[in-house]
């Protein structure tokens, strides 16, 4: 280990001497710190996460997986990760080498997240509780496929909270028609409810909408950004998934409001938002309709189940409103199987006429 004064600055310079990944000598220096030990201390953090020695601080493999895996996932996945193991992952293992995580710890970290509660009194939901834990899952799980840990001590223990929530909230077409009703005084609150509700959208794609992406002649809408707010800035993104990526095919009534709306824009060209609103002013209003029109409350989100609730009622297939709504899987729209009606009764029926039919025939 090497450190040397700065004497222009006063301030301390790390020297370090390290093989890269081809075996191959290296030299990383790095100025600025205020006392030789912060520089060794640096040094030393260094050396170990080059090294992949386990026994380095939990927090430090936390940087590696986390650089691991930011070019191979979105950015504003990467951004919901990155909160959740600083929030609530690093504050309870920050003193841990990663080797030394054991299940009896990881228990301990899962009832103290159970037993929290907000000013409020209320606790963290059970999905919430479930994607917490995922995140530790995968970082362990990092640590064991790429880093030789022995094994995921996250493995050992019972699950906390559920992967889905008890129940799927959605409106009926006389719930939402009732709540559009009140939404006519404000047209961008009214077309933007209009367009989630049935087109199946999510809330960032809707924001996102450019004129351009409706072909009204040819009744489709092309989905191929979403907007996101990041540290305080609206940022365009691709969509959730590849699937995602898609034509929605519009009702006529629906591309004869777009229209009507379109054209109540000043100066509106191919590249011009159709709602240059927020996500909170969404909620706001959902919140104004409901209180207007006594409709139940329900999420933004929920206006996507709203929209695959419908399209179960008039008969469609898992397949076909998969490829609507763009899921990246026939299991996130199988979610939805409880609606669809049961065929079991059909199925016996169908079966006793062909034996019946067989009996006769013998």
């Amino acid at each position: 280990m090497s450190a040397s004064k700065d004497k222009d600055r006063g301030t301390w310079i790390a020297y370090i001497r390290y093989k890269d990944w081809k075996g191959e000598n290296q030299v990383h220096k790095k100025r600025g710190f205020a006392t030789k030990r912060e520089a060794l201390e640096y040094e030393r953090q260094f050396l170990v996460k080059k090294s992949k020695d386990l026994n380095m601080p939990f927090p430090d493999f936390v940087d590696i997986y986390m650089s691991d895996i930011k070019p191979r996932i979105k950015y504003n996945t990467y951004r919901s990760k990155e909160y959740i193991i600083r929030d609530k992952i690093l504050p309870y293992f920050k003193n841990f080498s990663v080797s030394s995580i054991t299940a009896p710890d990881i228990v301990q970290w899962q009832n103290e997240l159970l037993q929290f509660r907000d000013s409020e009194g209320k606790s963290y939901t059970a999905t919430y509780l479930r994607t917490i834990q995922n995140q530790l899952n995968a970082i362990m799980n990092h640590a064991s496929k790429y880093y030789s840990l022995k094994e995921n001590p996250v493995q050992k223990i019972s699950k906390m909270g559920r992967a889905k929530a008890k129940e799927m909230s959605f409106w009926t077409e006389d719930e939402y028609l009732a709540f559009s009703e009140v939404m006519k005084s404000k047209p961008i609150s009214y077309y933007a409810f209009e367009i989630l509700y049935w087109t199946g959208i999510r809330e960032g794609e809707l924001i996102a909408l450019t004129v351009g992406d409706f072909n009204l002649k040819k009744r489709t809408l092309k989905i191929s950004k979403s907007l996101q707010r990041i540290k305080g800035e609206d940022v365009i993104t691709d969509p959730k998934t590849e699937k995602s990526n898609r034509v929605i095919d519009l009702p006529q009534f629906l591309c004869d409001e777009i229209e009507d709306y379109i054209g109540m824009l000043y100066k509106a060209d191919k590249s011009s938002r159709l709602f240059t609103i927020s996500k909170s002013y969404l909620h706001h209003e959902m919140d104004r309709g409901c209180k207007a029109s006594g409709v139940k409350r329900i999420r933004i989100h929920d206006l996507r189940h709203s929209h695959v609730a419908h399209l179960i009622e008039l008969g469609f297939s898992p397949v076909e409103i998969a490829e609507r709504l763009g899921h990246e899987s026939m299991a996130v729209t199988m979610t939805y199987s409880h609606l669809y009606p049961s065929k079991g009764r059909t199925m016996a029926d169908r079966l006793g006429e062909d034996r019946d039919a067989h009996k006769k025939g013998a």
